[in-house]
């Protein structure tokens, strides 16, 4: 349980773990992350093959949660030494498995569901470089996409019937096992379609625009297809992603908001780049700030600001009884008969003077 044993005796091995690489093109190297092997020596195996000019591709497994912290802080720390040695890295969950298989799974089949990642992985890429195609994708566009450093997902799905090319494609990048298996930031990406020969051209286009869709704008993507007509009418997609580190996933640019204060005249007010600025204000305070941007305009100087509090309270009064006007008290005007001037003189309200009386003379 001891990591750096393991490394002291693949750094012993050196020469023949170096033998048994010769002449290979691509290596996978497997690994249980937490233990002392394969946390020890994956690193060094990977170092030898990476010198020896090997296209190399990690595939490791996390421990559950429930092996402890030390545990999971070994198995983290090996992974981030593979995968400065490696092409390409895929990490395996197997706290996932609760997640895909159920509490109730069984706990062979749960493993084996962890080792058809494994599988998938390695036969997908197998079937890309070997199998001849329509268009067909060699080692070299392998290694193209292989060779964008970081984490990767590898994944496969085959799906018949109606809407077979999307569902091929959704399922091929939906690995629920893998770690850090969001496309957004793929630089690399190679897609292989498998069909008998009733694949239509319109499903390749499904298939490639559900995959970029997922990549950067500017990640590769290399695409090829192959015919297999013992599949009958299902339709199998193989995705390998790569560079989906975040450090070199595209950024974007992300939207501004800006607010503008407009009129009906749709005349030119200031930007407004928060929303504390599009709150309204008092009457008195926009007064205020409209004349001292109508002087300014004028390039005569500000007017003076109106700093008067504003009563709220007053406005509970109808506006014709609040009117300024009402404080002068009415008078007879000198068409008014005599008899409204009496009735004034008697004590009667202006109001209680009939109109005809006060603009009618004798």
């Amino acid at each position: 349980a001891k990591p750096e044993v393991g490394a002291a005796s693949a750094e012993q091995a050196r020469s023949r773990i170096a033998d048994a690489l010769q002449g290979a093109h691509m290596v996978f190297i497997t690994a249980g992350m937490g233990g002392g092997t394969g946390t020890g020596a994956a690193p060094v195996v990977a170092q030898v093959a990476k010198e020896m000019g090997i296209l190399t591709v990690g595939v490791i497994s996390k421990p559950f949660d429930f092996e402890g912290i030390k545990r999971l802080k070994v198995a983290e720390l090996g992974a981030q030494e593979l995968e400065k040695h490696v092409d390409s890295l895929i990490v395996v969950l197997n706290e996932k498995l609760f997640e895909v298989m159920g509490e109730d799974a069984e706990f062979d089949k749960a493993f084996a569901c962890a080792d058809d990642v494994l599988h998938n992985a390695v036969s997908g890429i197998a079937e890309i470089i070997n199998e001849q195609g329509l268009i067909n994708v060699d080692f070299e566009d392998v290694k193209t996409v292989m060779s964008e450093q970081g984490k990767a997902m590898m994944g496969t799905a085959t799906v018949s019937g109606m809407d077979r090319a999307r569902l091929a494609a959704e399922a091929a990048v939906a690995s629920p096992l893998l770690e850090g298996v969001d496309l957004s930031g793929a630089r690399g990406v190679l897609v292989n379609i498998t069909a008998s020969r009733s694949l239509k051209l319109s499903e390749t286009r499904e298939v490639m625009a559900a995959i970029r869709g997922y990549a950067a704008e500017d990640a590769t993507v290399i695409f090829g297809t192959v015919y297999d007509d013992s599949l009958g009418d299902a339709l199998r997609v193989t995705v390998v992603a790569t560079g989906l580190n975040g450090s070199q996933s595209l950024q974007k640019d992300q939207p501004q908001l800006i607010w503008r204060a407009a009129t009906g005249t749709n005349d030119a007010s200031p930007t407004m780049t928060t929303l504390g600025d599009f709150a309204p204000t008092s009457p008195a305070a926009a007064m205020s700030r409209n004349a001292a941007q109508a002087s300014s305009a004028m390039g005569s100087s500000p007017a003076a600001p109106i700093n008067a509090a504003v009563d709220y309270g007053q406005f509970d009064v109808p506006k014709v009884f609040r009117n300024s006007r009402e404080s002068v008290p009415p008078s007879l005007g000198a068409d008014s008969s005599p008899q409204a001037k009496a009735m004034l003189e008697k004590g009667a309200d202006y109001y209680e003077i009939p109109a005809f009386l006060r603009k009618q003379a004798d």
